[in-house]
């Protein structure tokens, strides 16, 4: 029986040693653990981070800013593209405008002009009708007479009046630009003259004035009256 004691004894007592060398050791070796802890966390903080890797999506978003980018500058050259045709267009018409209101300037001196060249025009061609009777009182007194100054003294002075008084008429006419012209023995011209009648007058040429009714008048270049002339006739009928 002792030794079944002893025997449990003996059993039992490196078990109870074992357990107070465990907590000896524990002990031991707790402040070793915790140092090689504290070793490996600074260890961990001195080693370098490693770099993010790039996110793969990041080029997508480069790619669809950079596209959008693009977009904006397309937008915006297309709104200065149609601005410029829009500057064009206005500057087109506004000098269309300036072109405009420079022929309606030129257009209006000239019918200022022309207002002011022609303003005697109906007064003038008034006047030649008293100018065609004084040629007419003239043209019918017989030479003649006129040369018989003591007989017919009267005459002739009333004759050299009538001639005074239509060179100062033509006179003043002509300060006006009132100018005439007499197409004897000259081309008939349907544009200054007008053919009262025509007759075959031999030795004159076909087609030519021989004798003139009346004068014809020009103002400032423009036919005022044209002459009332007779033409040769072609005897051929030509």
């Amino acid at each position: 029986m002792f030794r079944t004691i002893l025997s449990k004894a003996y059993y039992r007592a490196p078990t109870s040693l074992t357990a107070a060398s465990a907590g000896v050791l524990a002990r031991r070796a707790a402040p070793a653990a915790c140092a090689r802890r504290m070793y490996s966390e600074k260890a961990e903080e001195a080693q370098p981070k490693k770099e993010e890797e790039p996110s793969k999506d990041k080029p997508a978003d480069a790619t669809n800013a950079q596209a959008a980018g693009t977009g904006e500058i397309e937008k915006l050259k297309k709104s200065i593209a149609e601005k410029d045709a829009k500057i064009k267009e206005l500057k087109d018409a506004y000098l269309r405008s300036l072109a405009e209101a420079e022929n309606i300037r030129t257009r209006s001196k000239a019918e200022v002009d022309n207002t002011k060249s022609f303003a005697i025009q109906k007064f003038a061609k008034d006047l030649l009708d008293t100018v065609d009777i004084l040629e007419l009182a003239l043209k019918h007194v017989p030479k003649e007479h006129l040369e018989d100054k003591v007989t017919n003294k009267s005459l002739v002075d009333l004759f050299e009046g009538v001639g005074l008084t239509k060179s100062n008429l033509l006179r003043a006419l002509e300060r006006h630009g009132v100018e005439s012209f007499d197409p004897l023995d000259k081309p008939y011209d349907p544009n200054t003259t007008h053919a009262l009648y025509q007759a075959p007058v031999p030795g004159k040429t076909p087609g030519t004035v021989f004798a003139v009714e009346k004068r014809g008048y020009i103002l400032k270049g423009r036919v005022l009256r044209p002459a009332q002339v007779g033409v040769v006739l072609d005897p051929s009928g030509n």
